[in-house]
């Protein structure tokens, strides 16, 4: 499990972390970040991450666009 926050620095996740915010598969995850159409993502060293706002951000973004084609 993560940390909270401390202080003025956004909170990484791992892709296995966004994956379980985001309710979906760690492969999806890999496949919207090949396409570039999921959440902001960045490489640090080897590792792929996140941050929890980005998340959070796109989620509402998602949500938004699901609303206005009704």
């Amino acid at each position: 499990m993560t940390q909270p926050a401390t202080g003025r620095e956004p909170e990484l996740l791992t892709i296995t972390e966004a994956a379980e915010l985001v309710r979906a598969p760690v492969a999806t995850l890999r496949y919207w970040r090949h396409l570039g159409t999921g959440p902001h993502s960045f490489r640090l060293g080897r590792r792929v991450l996140y941050c929890r706002d980005d998340l959070h951000d796109w989620i509402a973004q998602q949500r938004a666009e699901t609303l206005d084609r009704r």
